[in-house]
């Protein structure tokens, strides 16, 4: 199974930090965003790696080359300044990532999920991590029925944690280049019944501000 890092955002929340350099090299806990990412894949038995990057890219293409430190191989899917948000994104890389079910992870998030439990997922067209609603996002994006995703109803809902396998089926319809978001995609799937999904319970960060970036960097310092 491949892995798609989604790393093209701008971070507009973790600027001045995010001027200089892309979201998923900051560091915490020592080492870079990303890299986190990256061990935890090798750990669990990834090899092929698909990363999207638009703001500072070759930056992020400098500082990770072709992942063979970490025992990966790593190809890049450049995007044009702006990006084309996360479906968008997925559906330009489509010809790196193959005709099986791969792993999407957001590059700005941390979680300390065991990323091998995924590998041979056959299962459904697109399939959903999700966790606790955090302090910032209380409203939560969708509900779950046993493994069934639902919209957001009440109290009962859940956040999307940035992580999840898709099936390149999923994307079908969006046409390369495409700016689009993932939700709408989502949404459909939802009403036609076939979007899946898990609660997780570990550890998992939104690192989306300077404060929740220094609270993690402490956290991991001081683990």
């Amino acid at each position: 199974m491949k892995a798609f890092i989604l790393a093209a955002g701008r971070g507009e929340r973790m600027r001045p930090l995010t001027d200089h350099t892309p979201k998923p090299l900051l560091p915490a806990g020592g080492k870079p965003l990303i890299v986190w990412h990256l061990e935890r894949l090798a750990a669990a038995g990834f090899r092929e790696i698909v990363i999207n990057h638009a703001h500072l890219g070759s930056l992020i293409e400098q500082t990770l080359g072709d992942g063979s430190q970490w025992g990966l191989h790593i190809q890049y899917s450049p995007e044009p300044p702006g990006a084309l948000e996360t479906a968008g994104g997925i559906a330009s890389a489509l010809p790196l990532l193959g005709d099986q079910p791969f792993l999407v992870v957001n590059g700005d998030v941390y979680c300390d999920l065991d990323f091998g439990r995924f590998a041979g997922w056959t299962a459904g067209m697109a399939h959903l991590v999700m966790v606790e609603n955090p302090a910032h996002h209380t409203a939560g994006d969708f509900g779950l029925e046993g493994e069934r995703v639902t919209y957001a109803q009440g109290e009962q809902t859940l956040t999307y944690a940035g992580i999840g396998v898709f099936s390149p089926a999923f994307f079908a319809d969006v046409q390369p280049g495409t700016v689009m978001k993932l939700r709408p995609l989502l949404d459909a799937a939802i009403a036609a019944g076939t979007l899946t999904g898990e609660r997780y319970t570990g550890r998992w960060v939104d690192v989306g501000t300077p404060q929740r970036l220094a609270e993690l960097d402490q956290e991991l310092r001081t683990a």
